[in-house]
C-alpha cells in the first residue's frame, strides 16, 4: 500500500490549533505519537524514491522530520506547539546544492526547496552569474515543467537594485532576489488524495535543473573554475 497522508493527521492538527497548550497534548500524546509514526512512514516513502535520483545527506524519513515542539525563548508567540508538520532532506556533498521541504497544514500544505538563505559569498556569486548569463535562468525559469509546478520563482527581494547593479538592468527582477525559493501550495483534498505522494516526489523532480545550475553556479568562480 502506497503512503498517504491520512486525514486523522489534519484533524489532530486542527484539534491542536484550538488548544495549543501542554494539558491538552499531554491528555492526547498517544494521538500525537500514532501520527507521528504516520509521518514518519510517509517521510520514509518520500526519502526512498528521492534516493532513486539524488544525493541525499539525511539518513532517514524519521530524521528528516522537525520537531512539533515550538521554541518560544525569543518569540512573542508563547504556544508551546507547532500546528503543521513538516521536515526536510539535505543533498549530499559540497557540489549538490539545494534542499526538499514539505509542510503539512490544514489550509497551508506545500512543498518547497531552494536557497532560503545564501551566505554573503554564494549570494555574490549568484549575482555575477545572474548578471553573466541571465538568459540561461530566463530559460530554467520557463520551462514548461517549471512553469506547471511552481509557477514564479519565490522568496524575499530588495526593494531596490543591489550594490553595483542598476534599475534599468535586464535581469534587475532577478537581481533583487535575497532568497531564491520554489514553491507549490496543495489543498487539503489534495494532500488526503492517494497520488499525493507521486505529487511530492515530482515536485521535487522538477526542482532539479534550478538545483543543478545552482550547483554549477555555487561551486565555480565567475570562469568555471571549481572552488571545492
Amino acid at each position: 500500500m502506497k503512503a498517504s497522508i491520512p486525514v486523522s493527521i489534519l484533524n489532530f492538527l486542527k484539534d491542536l490549533k484550538k488548544n495549543n497548550n501542554r494539558e491538552w497534548f499531554t491528555e492526547h500524546k498517544e494521538r500525537y505519537l500514532t501520527e507521528h509514526e504516520n509521518m514518519i512512514i510517509f517521510s520514509e516513502a518520500l526519502l526512498k524514491a528521492l534516493q532513486k535520483t539524488d544525493r541525499i545527506e539525511t539518513p532517514s524519513g524519521k530524521k528528516s522530520l522537525f520537531r512539533i515542539y515550538r521554541d518560544t525563548r525569543f518569540s512573542h508567540d508563547k504556544t508551546p506547539y507547532k500546528t503543521s508538520v513538516g521536515g526536510g532532506f539535505k543533498r549530499a556533498t559540497k557540489l549538490l546544492r539545494g534542499g526538499y521541504y514539505f509542510h503539512i497544514e490544514p489550509g497551508n500544505s506545500y512543498v518547497a526547496g531552494g536557497f532560503f538563505g545564501p551566505n554573503t559569498e554564494d549570494m555574490m556569486r549568484i549575482r555575477i552569474d545572474i548578471d553573466h548569463h541571465y538568459e540561461e535562468w530566463r530559460k530554467i525559469l520557463k520551462q514548461k515543467k517549471f512553469l506547471q509546478t511552481f509557477e514564479k520563482l519565490e522568496g524575499e527581494c530588495l526593494k531596490t537594485a543591489p550594490k553595483g547593479y542598476t534599475n534599468d538592468h535586464p535581469a534587475i527582477d532577478l537581481l533583487r532576489h535575497k532568497q531564491f525559493i520554489l514553491k507549490r501550495s496543495f489543498t487539503d483534498k489534495e494532500v488526503l488524495d492517494s497520488t499525493f505522494l507521486d505529487t511530492v516526489i515530482l515536485s521535487y523532480q522538477n526542482m532539479r535543473p534550478f538545483f543543478d545550475y545552482m550547483s554549477q553556479v555555487l561551486t565555480s568562480d565567475s570562469n568555471g573554475v571549481p572552488l571545492v
